[in-house]
């Protein structure tokens, strides 16, 4: 294979590509599809791309509770479009934040930037949040340090940004969500976001893409939707035996927890009426997903979304939020878990049926895919006689530095941790006489000695690429930015996660149960229907989604388009 990389990110990135090369060129039945000549670009092009992110959907609830969808909502974008089961978020670090960006840029963290939710600034030791910007503010809402206004941290362009690019600006590119940066790093540089306001209940941009919210926005709030839960209960959809085979509530919601409320769960508050404490009790159930999606349809309107004067496509981008709230509250084998998205598939169906009747989805591209996966809870794991617990990053680096003080006498060699790194202190060390290999080599080696500890990795090994050869070290290297990223990365055993937390359960790992998300893309003009086997990586929807558009992939794409799937 052609070297088309510097030797450094060829060293980082390629070694999976070219393995995954490999294995297709081996195991013909796959590879003939995905190796055959791109098909003709359909002459259509869409009037509208819509693309649904589930926050913290694993793809193996999808195939567990398939049977039980309605015919408007997951069926109909797995039976009218092409569906991808061995579909992955193909980097190590599976975070919110870091999926996202994968999404529409087609990259992996080590291009674009985005490498966690939260970060340490490697020079100040100060903590980033994503999508933080002290330049912007909200728009009618409190703006506190820290919080999500634009999208600053995203090193590289988005499939929007290109299309907008390719329009002279004429697309729009509208995206909306209950968390900032599911809405900000969906719409890239020069998109528009709306995000859910905890404070208020209300959706929100800031000053990064406007001045003043448009007249639809304001119509929209008028009523104050937010508050039509108030008092509400969320109790099972389904008949009680449909959940028969679920986790047993002791076990995913033990009392005297934060996790123990169970069925019914009731959005209120101490107050008495609608107030911050109610808002934030709506993202944990259906309601917030609700919300998103009936701002979308009047964003749709307002926008005059797929009806475009000049007659470019456009493009809506939805982050639904609440399934993440849930599985970490009870897990993905709870009932919770479990109801939400058979609720939230009722809600894709209306929300699809209303895109049909405005636009049409015959003039509409369709994706849906996730962020990240989930771990099961530990205590049900260990109930499957697994080897699962948390792994308290704060005290390993409490040890790590002791162990370090015991063999050399230098203090605080480990300048910080942030979930998967610790950034070690080179220069003290250095002025002891300790080299920075030798630095690396010892804390690697102890971090590797310590309970619940799969994998270490050093800042040498990722910038000579001298990494070993298997899925694990491929995966972390690509979450791996050579600027932002800390010196040791730990990997924890399977079914073992970073928190302190006593109860619920988190993602984060290169493990499958977080990696493995669904992937559907529906458009009867551009898709053939079917479920396919083929591997394929959620970087694969932007370049696929911009030969369809006729436009150039994203800067950093290195995905794949999904030529298997098209007509």
């Amino acid at each position: 294979m052609m070297n088309r990389f510097p030797a450094f990110l060829h060293a980082q990135i390629n070694p999976m590509r070219r393995s995954l090369l490999c294995a297709l060129l081996t195991v013909t039945s796959l590879s003939t599809p995905a190796l055959a000549a791109t098909p003709a670009i359909p002459n259509k092009t869409p009037k509208l791309v819509v693309v649904l992110v589930v926050d913290g959907l694993p793809n193996e609830q999808v195939l567990r509770y398939r049977h039980q969808f309605g015919e408007g909502g997951f069926k109909r974008l797995m039976e009218k479009g092409a569906w991808f089961g061995n579909a992955h978020q193909a980097h190590g670090v599976t975070l919110t934040a870091v999926g996202h960006s994968a999404v529409l840029t087609g990259a992996y963290p080590y291009q674009h930037g985005v490498i966690g939710n939260n970060w340490v600034d490697p020079q100040t030791l100060t903590s980033v949040y994503c999508t933080e910007d002290a330049r912007y503010t909200y728009l009618g809402a409190d703006t506190k340090p820290g919080d999500g206004t634009s999208p600053a941290n995203l090193k590289v362009s988005t499939l929007g940004d290109e299309l907008r690019y390719a329009t002279g600006n004429q697309a729009k590119v509208i995206t909306v969500s209950g968390k900032d940066r599911g809405a900000i790093l969906l719409a890239g540089k020069t998109g528009t976001a709306y995000m859910l306001m905890k404070k208020t209940g209300a959706f929100s941009s800031s000053t990064y893409y406007m001045d003043q919210h448009p007249a639809w926005h304001t119509a929209f709030h008028a009523s104050k939707p937010q508050d039509r839960f108030y008092g509400k209960q969320w109790a099972p959809l389904l008949d009680l035996s449909a959940y028969q085979t679920d986790a047993d509530d002791d076990v995913v919601a033990p009392p005297n927890t934060n996790s123990s409320q169970r069925f019914p769960y009731t959005y209120d508050s101490k107050s008495g009426k609608p107030d911050a404490e109610y808002y934030e009790k709506l993202f944990t159930g259906p309601y917030v997903d609700e919300m998103t999606l009936d701002f979308a349809v009047a964003a749709m309107a307002g926008e005059h979304l797929g009806r475009n004067p000049h007659g470019v496509p456009d493009m809506l981008g939805v982050s639904l939020s609440s399934h993440d709230y849930v599985n970490h509250t009870w897990g993905p084998e709870s009932k919770m878990s479990h109801d939400h998205l058979q609720r939230l598939d009722r809600l894709l169906a209306k929300f699809l049926s209303h895109v049909d009747k405005e636009v049409g989805l015959d003039n509409t591209l369709v994706v849906l895919t996730a962020d990240h996966g989930f771990a099961n809870v530990p205590e049900f794991s260990r109930v499957l006689k697994r080897d699962a617990n948390r792994l308290d990053g704060s005290k390993l680096f409490t040890a790590l530095n002791q162990h370090l003080q015991e063999k050399w006498g230098v203090e605080k060699l480990v300048r910080k941790w942030s979930q998967p790194y610790f950034f070690l202190d080179y220069a003290a060390a250095e002025s002891k006489g300790i080299s920075r290999l030798d630095l690396e080599n010892a804390a690697a080696r102890f971090v590797l000695q310590q309970e619940g500890v799969a994998h270490t990795f050093t800042r040498t090994q990722f910038e000579t690429g001298a990494v070993p050869a298997s899925r694990v070290s491929q995966l972390m290297q690509r979450a791996w930015h050579r600027q932002l990223s800390g010196d040791i990365t730990v990997v924890p055993k399977p079914f073992w996660y970073f928190g302190n937390r006593p109860e619920g359960t988190s993602h984060g790992s290169p493990y499958t149960y977080d990696t493995n998300v669904p992937l559907m893309m529906m458009g009867s003009q551009w898709f053939k229907s079917g479920a396919y086997g083929h591997y394929a990586e959620v970087v694969d929807i932007a370049p696929t989604l911009a030969f369809l558009l006729r436009i150039r992939p994203p800067a950093a794409s290195e995905g794949r388009v999904l030529t298997e799937a098209l007509k």
